[in-house]
């Protein structure tokens, strides 16, 4: 009963749904009692991963840092709370569901500038994975974060990022080439905010409450933590298309696409929930970071309690 309300509730608020990886929610289908994603018993990302940023297109230092500062706290202690490290501890559970006697532990490591704009300022899927082959190519994780004047093929169209994995050109280990998983998320500030920066932004459609105060003051790029935190969750959990995930494996759905919309308790379409308030700038977040960083982050699905997690 629990997974069916589940479903209902993702059909109405849909539109929330900021496509992470082209997800389609209409992909619910077969459902396994009691779990709303399916193992699909492939491997999940495990052990010291790197997390590679590749810059592409002109960012200021403060918001590269916004970024950088977001990454490191997924392995920081977890205080105070709630905090980014708690909210990364959701993930666990699928391991422990997957029976994995494996632990995953990342870091930040490589951060890569390309603020020349080398492959022009209109890319396709495809040289986003070439711009993630500039990060490590073994045990990686590598981030493409394109600037908010480059255009990205389906960018706001049907998704504010994506997720998948390469073969590395680089790490040749024994005649073996190594896989990388790597992320893109673009700056939807000037493009689509309403599309893949909502609640800090008006949303395109739906209920038009009004927009909520972007913790570090920068809605392009308090959104692009969003959608990061999204797809570092679903690359954790479903690293090469046969891990956890419900629907089609081109366009699954995943643990953060599994709750959209969703950031505190009591949310429904257009209200992100019950949200933590800092008293001297008004910011809406829900998790503390490091650097004395607040992010809002979005709700997991957890398989121990087959429901939306958050942290508030």
């Amino acid at each position: 009963m629990a997974s069916k309300l589940l479903i209902m509730s993702l059909l109405v608020i849909s539109f929330f749904n900021v496509c992470f990886a082209s997800r389609k929610l209409a992909a619910l289908v077969n459902e396994q009692p009691g779990q709303l994603l399916q193992y699909h018993k492939g491997p999940l990302l495990a052990g010291k991963i790197s997390v590679n940023l590749i810059w592409y297109g002109k960012f200021k230092p403060a918001q590269r840092a916004i970024i950088a500062d977001f990454v490191s706290s997924l392995s920081a202690a977890a205080k105070p709370h709630p905090s980014v490290a708690a909210w990364w501890k959701i993930t666990e559970k699928y391991y422990h569901l997957a029976s994995s006697k494996n632990s995953l532990s990342m870091f930040l490591n490589r951060q890569v500038l390309d603020e020349s704009y080398s492959l022009g300022k209109l890319l396709t899927q495809k040289q986003i994975v070439d711009l993630a082959g500039k990060g490590e190519g073994k045990n990686a994780v590598n981030v493409v974060l394109t600037a908010a004047d480059v255009t990205v093929d389906g960018f706001c169209v049907n998704r504010c990022g994506t997720h998948g994995s390469s073969v590395s050109k680089s790490a040749l280990v024994k005649g073996k080439n190594y896989k990388f998983a790597y992320i893109w998320v673009g700056n939807s500030e000037t493009q689509c905010p309403g599309y893949c920066a909502w609640p800090f932004h008006q949303p395109v459609y739906g209920p038009q409450s009004p927009a909520l105060i972007a913790p570090n003051n920068d809605v392009g790029l308090d959104g692009m933590v969003i959608n990061l935190a999204s797809l570092l969750a679903g690359t954790a959990t479903n690293p090469f298309g046969n891990g956890y995930y419900q629907g089609e494996a081109g366009a699954p759905l995943e643990a953060a696409s599994a709750c959209p919309g969703i950031y505190g308790k009591g949310a429904y379409p257009g209200y992100a929930g019950d949200l933590l308030t800092d008293p001297t700038t008004g910011a809406s977040y829900n998790a503390h970071g490091t650097n004395g960083r607040k992010y809002l982050l979005p709700a997991l699905y957890d398989p121990s309690t087959t429901s939306c997690s958050t942290l508030v």
